[in-house]
């Protein structure tokens, strides 16, 4: 076992005999050029490193009071709500202000400190040296940045630990993208077997698909009983709203666009009162209710209520649909306002450049296929069954990606303040 010592870093611990310490400032000096983005690409300091700058950016109209980069420079996001935004830099170009942009002096390896700065406990450090006047923004400058204390391996230490980073780390992003790339296609499954039964390509019978009778719906040739219908029969829409007599202490369960995952529904609630709310938190939810963003950016925003103690009030970003049970049926109606030829309907006939949206009174004039109720307790039955199925393998390959990326986290801490071996 090899021998260690308190390297006296808090967030460092332990670290091998050999391994000195450091400033950050004895490794690398700042690079303060100023430049303009006319004559030098403009580049994005992200947690995916340093990258051109995309055409839909948000951007300033100071083009000439950016920061020079070069190839080989480390660039960090200097403000604590862009945590993790850092990286060594494949183009000469520019980047904002807000960054700090570090040249390596001689005899280190870039790479490992590279790996070294991507660490969360790195970041944490980082900001603990900021400056600020609200708790959660900081600006740590390179001021502070330089005295930051830093293991300082042997340069062979240094290489040989970046190289072996480098090689684990493609082996683990490479197993995380393949099963992101699965969890897409299970998606994709689950919204195909949606689509195939909500529009009666296929028939059902005691739970089961009879695959010898796929249907054509075109002209008269639709399912027995079955037929298309526009959603303003079928249901009432945005009918009960809060008003402004509601008492100020009213406390409830905010529903936001951003809330509603598509095949998961609600993920989450911002618990608020009245006095407090924003202007659009307006629509009123009861159990059996179906809620639809009408803004194109969140399409794919369907939920279906479910019982709840707190009051659960929606943003007027959605459409709530209150279904006729003695012509559709709650749960039949998520699955077929969720197939995609009707969330097809929905994004082309969506306005507007930077914010797409669509108006309700829009929405409930496009047509859904109804099929008797007999029919739709069937449907219902079935698809609940294969949607759980699917959902429970996402699940399982969600839990894969987290354990992976806390994997992957904890070996880069563990091998660049050298605790294991390599």
């Amino acid at each position: 076992m090899r021998k260690m010592k308190d390297s006296g870093i808090e967030w460092i611990g332990e670290i091998p005999e050999d391994w000195e310490v450091g400033r950050i400032g004895e490794l690398y000096t700042e690079r303060k050029e100023k430049v303009s983005d006319k004559d030098f690409m403009p580049l994005s300091v992200t947690m995916k490193g340093i990258l051109p700058q995309l055409a839909s950016a948000a951007k300033s109209d100071a083009h000439d009071d950016r920061k020079l980069v070069k190839k080989g420079d480390f660039a960090i996001n200097s403000r604590s709500d862009r945590r993790g935004s850092c990286g060594i830099s494949d183009y000469d170009g520019s980047v904002s202000l807000i960054n700090t942009i570090l040249t390596p002096r001689n005899n280190m390896n870039p790479n490992y400190y590279n790996w070294l700065f991507h660490t969360t406990l790195f970041a944490d450090e980082f900001y603990k040296w900021g400056h600020g006047i609200v708790d959660d923004l900081w600006t740590t400058n390179w001021s502070d940045m330089k005295n930051i204390s830093i293991p300082v391996p042997p340069i062979e230490s240094q290489i040989l630990l970046s190289n072996y980073l480098d090689s684990k780390c493609e082996k683990i992003d490479s197993v995380i993208s393949k099963t992101r790339e699965t969890i897409e296609e299970y998606k994709k499954l689950k919204q195909s077997i949606i689509t195939e039964v909500a529009t009666g390509n296929v028939k059902i019978e005691n739970g089961k698909v009879k695959e010898s009778e796929m249907l054509e719906l075109k002209g008269d040739n639709l399912p027995n009983n079955w037929r298309w219908m526009k959603l303003k029969y079928l249901v009432k829409y945005n009918i009960e709203t809060l008003d402004e007599k509601t008492n100020e202490n009213f406390n409830f369960d905010y529903v936001d666009i951003s809330s509603v995952e598509f095949g998961k529904g609600i993920t989450n609630f911002q618990n608020m009162n009245f006095k407090n709310a924003p202007s659009r938190a307006r629509r009123i939810l009861k159990k059996g209710d179906i809620i639809l963003s009408t803004v194109r950016t969140y399409l794919r925003a369907i939920a279906k209520i479910e019982e709840s103690k707190t009051p659960q009030i929606a943003s007027t970003g959605f459409i709530v649909f209150t279904s006729e049970y003695d012509k559709i049926i709650s749960d039949y109606l998520y699955y077929a306002i969720s197939s995609e030829n009707f969330i097809s309907q929905v994004e082309s006939h969506s306005v507007g450049i930077s914010y797409p949206a669509i108006n309700a009174s829009q929405v409930v004039n496009f047509k859904i296929l109804v099929p008797p109720l007999t029919s739709q307790l069937s449907l219902i039955t079935f698809l609940d069954k294969k949607c759980s199925e699917i959902d429970k393998l996402i699940t399982k390959k969600e839990q894969l990606v987290v354990e992976l990326e806390a994997y992957k986290k904890s070996l880069i801490y563990e091998v660049v303040t050298g605790k294991r071996s390599v």
